[in-house]
């Protein structure tokens, strides 16, 4: 792919191998972090915050405290699923659905690469999204792991510059929040039953209607000539916002690619619900059905990226209580789902490990 921008300005200038070697030591800081890096030329020293993950682990083990204190008999020995062949069956099931689900997430990557121009094989996409995955969910952080894509992309052999990739990586995201909302509304359609219950249907309503509000709006401002559009040729930092408004405007120019974003990324959240469901079996509550899921889990999804606790620890499970408990869940295991699904994420994220491992050790090792 040509480095000149869709504009017609002058290629982005190159980074050099010092930028790559900082972006592997921001993998478990912040996407800020990476603008400043290979925004400036040069490398930067990483951001310690030392202080982040003791807090946030304090307010997951906080959140998870209140949730005992809400509920006087609550059981935590009711938590832990009496384990069976069947119990077994299924939760293999949902890690396999899990695994499945970071694929179909490698493959919306690529539709927007292909949106931008840039042409990225899935044997190379897939390894990288599983380390990335390993450093948002193994390690404690939520970004890292974009982080990591975007500078093992950038510098994998191929010549792409690191602000369009990172503009990839923004709007694939971007374009998989346009999803669970879409979900959350067609869940509470087709059954009349989860329209009616009270502050769980306002709280899913209300999020969803959220989510969808703000990615119009920052889409819209993305696309703007006068807002976004003004970086479009820009130097410096400022030029990861021009890639993002370039990307929107190819998407806009490729409706067919557009549309195989949207398919992939609703492909990838059904899989997870699936996967939600399997889980609820295997805790022995089956019966739910998919329909529940479809309305509330989305929510969920969102709620849990909120940087409050350790990787939505605390929050997905207090979610879930809100959500499930209205239709005869028991508190212990909705609370035992978010548990559950973030143990079998954390598991199938193990699988980033070789990865990760192989794909910046050497430059590690040098450093």
């Amino acid at each position: 792919m040509s480095d000149r921008s869709a504009t017609g300005g002058p290629p982005a200038p190159d980074d050099g191998p010092d930028d790559a070697l900082a972006l592997e030591h921001l993998a478990s800081d912040s996407v800020l972090d990476l603008v400043d890096v290979a925004g400036t030329g040069g490398s930067a020293r990483p951001r310690r915050r030392r202080w982040a993950l003791p807090l946030r682990i304090g307010l997951s083990l906080l959140m998870l405290a209140v949730l005992l204190t809400r509920f006087p008999h609550f059981e935590w020995s009711e938590v832990v699923p009496a384990w069976d062949r069947t119990t077994a069956l299924w939760l293999s099931g949902a890690a396999l659905l899990t695994m499945g689900g970071i694929v179909l997430s490698a493959v919306r990557w690529q539709q927007v690469l292909r949106a931008m121009d840039i042409h990225a094989r899935l044997r190379r996409l897939i390894p990288l999204y599983f380390a990335g995955q390993f450093v948002s969910n193994v390690l404690p952080t939520t970004i890292g792991g974009d982080v990591l894509r975007v500078s093992r992309l950038s510098k994998g052999g191929a010549d792409v510059d690191s602000a369009d990739t990172f503009a990839s990586v923004v709007l694939e995201r971007l374009t998989g929040w346009l999803v669970l909302p879409l979900i959350t509304f067609f869940g509470l359609v087709v059954n009349p039953e989860l329209r009616e219950q009270g502050r769980a249907t306002a709280v899913a309503a209300a999020v969803a209607a959220a989510t969808l509000v703000a990615l119009v709006t920052v889409l819209v401002v993305a696309d703007h000539p006068r807002l976004g559009g003004r970086f479009a040729s820009s130097e410096g930092w400022t030029r990861f916002v021009g890639a993002v408004h370039r990307g929107v405007a190819q998407l806009r120019r490729h409706p067919a690619a557009a549309v195989g974003v949207v398919l992939a990324g609703l492909a990838y959240q059904l899989v997870l619900c699936v996967a939600a469901l399997m889980v609820a079996a295997a805790l022995g509550f089956g019966w739910l059905g998919p329909t529940p899921l479809l309305a509330f889990f989305p929510a969920v999804l969102i709620a849990q990226v909120l940087p409050i606790g350790i990787s939505g620890l605390g929050v997905r499970e207090g979610a879930f209580v809100l959500f499930l408990t209205p239709l005869g869940v028991p508190a212990e295991q909705a609370v035992a789902l978010g548990l559950v699904l973030y143990a079998l994420n954390l598991v199938v994220s193990l699988a980033g490990a070789p990865a990760f491992a192989i794909g910046g050790g050497s430059r590690e090792a040098a450093a």
